[in-house]
């Protein structure tokens, strides 16, 4: 997503449909919008508050609601409905230092993103070695939902 045009959202929206959508019993629904999980841990586990309708929404103002979601989370101060029907979710583990993880997927979603830490590595930029900043993102699939070529 970028910026508030949306054109980079109505992008996700359709041309990564089989990521947002969900194995449900023995069919496949596709979401018409994203509502994005966010993993927070918490003392004594791991909540996943939801982001609704991110795909309309400005990266600044999903930041934002990831924060006030994540400090109430932290503070036990969720509701139910707040922590339910997430489409996809993401885990950042890379604040934690964590280079790289595979995260496991909360049913009955179709994939999950684990991010990784930003690490500095040497990159070529040209003909000469610089100093980068990469990090790893590893996307967990479903496969009765999404096959490897379109996760990929």
């Amino acid at each position: 997503m970028t910026g508030r045009c949306g054109c980079a959202s109505l992008r996700i929206r359709t041309i990564h449909a089989d990521v947002n959508a969900s194995f449900q019993g023995d069919s496949i629904q596709r979401h018409g919008r994203v509502d994005l999980g966010v993993a927070v841990a918490i003392d004594g586990g791991l909540v996943t508050p939801v982001v609704r309708g991110a795909d309309r929404r400005s990266v600044v103002d999903i930041a934002r609601e990831v924060r006030e979601l994540a400090e109430r989370a932290r503070a036990r101060k969720l509701r139910p409905d707040e922590m339910q029907g997430a489409t996809f979710t993401i885990s950042n583990l890379g604040m934690f230092g964590v280079d790289q993880f595979a995260a496991i997927i909360n049913p009955p979603e179709a994939a999950i993103l684990a991010v990784g830490a930003v690490v500095r590595k040497p990159v070529v930029r040209g003909d000469a070695v610089a100093v980068g900043h990469r990090l790893t993102l590893t996307l967990s699939c479903d496969h009765r939902t999404l096959d490897g070529a379109t996760a990929a």
